[in-house]
């Protein structure tokens, strides 16, 4: 009886330790994300004007304006910024998100919606569900 009552105490001392375990777990991501939150609150969205190269592919670059407009182009595919593709955006926290223009009127086609790990004056990186993208402010 005595090993039965020794062995009781281990398993529940044994469930006590991962119990502890997993609450530190979540109490750290939890903190993570309250990190990330304020961080989202204290981006200047005028870093983000100008001219960037994306780091990704060759060739493709990105403009934002500081009217919530910008364009797109590709050189490797032999389009220039006179032929490139408008589009509106906007920022909310870390929030970006992208309007595409279409050639004949106004109508407009979300194009994605990202979240923004990283903005400085040379440096922009943002990610979405499936991948992470990273730029180079050239102007």
């Amino acid at each position: 009886m005595k090993n039965t009552v020794l062995y009781s105490w281990r398993k529940i001392g044994g469930l006590a330790v991962s119990l502890a375990i997993l609450l530190f777990t979540f109490a750290a991501c939890q903190e993570d994300d309250e990190t990330t939150k304020k961080a989202a609150q204290n981006i200047d969205k005028t870093l983000l004007y100008g001219k960037w190269k994306n780091n990704n592919k060759t060739g493709e670059y990105w403009k934002y304006e500081s009217n919530n407009t910008g364009s797109t182009w590709d050189e490797s595919e032999d389009v220039h910024e006179d032929e490139a593709q408008a589009f509106r955006w906007t920022l909310s926290g870390s929030e970006l998100k992208q309007f595409h223009k279409m050639e004949s009127g106004e109508a407009e086609i979300p194009k994605g919606e990202y979240t923004i790990t990283t903005l400085s004056a040379s440096s922009l990186k943002y990610k979405d569900k499936f991948k992470s993208y990273s730029f180079t402010k050239v102007e």
